[in-house]
């Protein structure tokens, strides 16, 4: 059995699920070093999970080249970790947003390409069983064709969430909820539905102190025909995070809030289709989403040769996304897929041309 070393990049909150995946791994893997910014927590972070700390990832590559590097920075220092990593030829696994920009995804997939080292972005609620077994369902037929979804993240962070410095900046988180929120949710909902072909969207500040936004809302179309809406929302009191997959012989419906087991899925089947509902209950078993099910996965796939998931061709269908929902909401036009490339105003930042608070801020000034 190969055992991979990983090191962690950040020892804040997400950490720890990054190093209990790992721990869980049951020899698979195992954690060599962990850097932080802070040295004392850095410090505190090796001690809780007996691995040594260093003060720069330059360091810790040099001392254990590990296999994999496990990055759980803020979003704005992901690239430039995840070029060093490529260049020591070690797999980069990044929290999301990946990167800010679709400009960023692609310098990282030409990295990723030349070093020839894979590239894995955390979207772990692809690896839960009931999404498994969605995907499953759909591809062998059983549902019938997707007709209508939606994904709807509405959470609540208050103001003293976003004093970090980082927070709620274009030049360093990216994004508002759409970015870094709801992101989770309609990745899952694009793995499902395939390949969205347009999007139209609004987004506002509503609330809360940040140059972002702190909603936004998105009718989609896909290459299958279906319709979906997305809400991404940190202003909502009673939060909950919701999916639903209207099909022509079944409803499915997924409501939770940062993490599932299959007792949060719901299966309607439409009148006169039992093989439904009898397809839906049978395996696999139960397995909850989070970082410890896409890690095993990571790990299946480098065991068998094959690129780790979630590669950079998928996670790109996503950053894309986010992107045409920016370009929408700000310019207020329909953006189709593949409309944002180079020179697009929206490829080098998802702020794009301007962000309509902030342009009428400067303009009062």
């Amino acid at each position: 059995m190969t055992t991979y070393t990983c090191a962690i990049v950040g020892t804040g909150a997400i950490a720890a699920a990054h190093a209990e995946a790992v721990v869980q791994s049951a020899g698979r893997a195992r954690l060599v070093g962990a850097v932080d910014v802070q040295p004392d927590r850095a410090a505190a972070f090796g001690a809780a999970w007996d691995v040594p700390a260093y003060a720069s990832l330059t360091e810790l590559l040099e001392a254990q080249r590990p296999d994999l590097v496990h990055l759980c920075t803020p979003p704005g220092s992901h690239l430039a970790l995840a070029l060093e990593c490529l260049a020591a030829g070690a797999s980069p696994v990044v929290e999301k947003p990946p990167v800010l920009s679709l400009a960023e995804f692609d310098r990282l997939r030409a990295a990723e390409a030349e070093a020839g080292v894979p590239v894995a972005t955390v979207f772990q609620h692809r690896f839960g069983s009931g999404a498994v077994r969605l995907r499953r369902l759909l591809a062998e037929g059983v549902l019938g064709r997707p007709l209508v979804a939606s994904a709807h993240t509405l959470w609540f962070r208050d103001d003293d969430y976003f004093a970090v410095p980082w927070r709620g900046k274009w030049e360093l988180e990216g994004g508002g909820p759409t970015m870094g929120h709801g992101i989770h949710q309609f990745d899952l909902l694009l793995s499902i539905l395939g390949q969205w072909t347009s999007v139209t969207a609004v987004a506002a500040r509503q609330a809360r102190p940040t140059d972002t936004e702190d909603v936004s809302a998105a009718l989609v179309r896909f290459e299958s025909g279906a319709l979906a809406t997305v809400v991404n929302s940190v202003i909502s009191p009673r939060q909950t995070s919701q999916l639903r997959f209207d099909f022509e012989r079944a409803t499915v419906e997924l409501e939770h809030l940062y993490g599932y087991s299959d007792a949060d899925w719901t299966l309607t089947a439409a009148p006169g289709t039992p093989d439904v509902l009898s397809a839906w209950e049978s395996g696999p078993a139960d397995t909850p989403s989070g970082h410890t099910a896409q890690f095993t996965a990571v790990l299946d796939a480098l065991d068998a040769g094959r690129r780790p998931p979630v590669s950079t061709a998928d996670t790109r269908v996503t950053m894309e996304f986010v992107a045409a929902v920016y370009a929408s909401a700000f310019t207020g036009k329909t953006i189709e897929q593949g409309e944002i490339t180079e020179g697009h105003p929206f490829y080098d930042s998802m702020a794009g041309s301007g962000v309509p608070w902030l342009d009428a801020a400067r303009s009062v000034r």
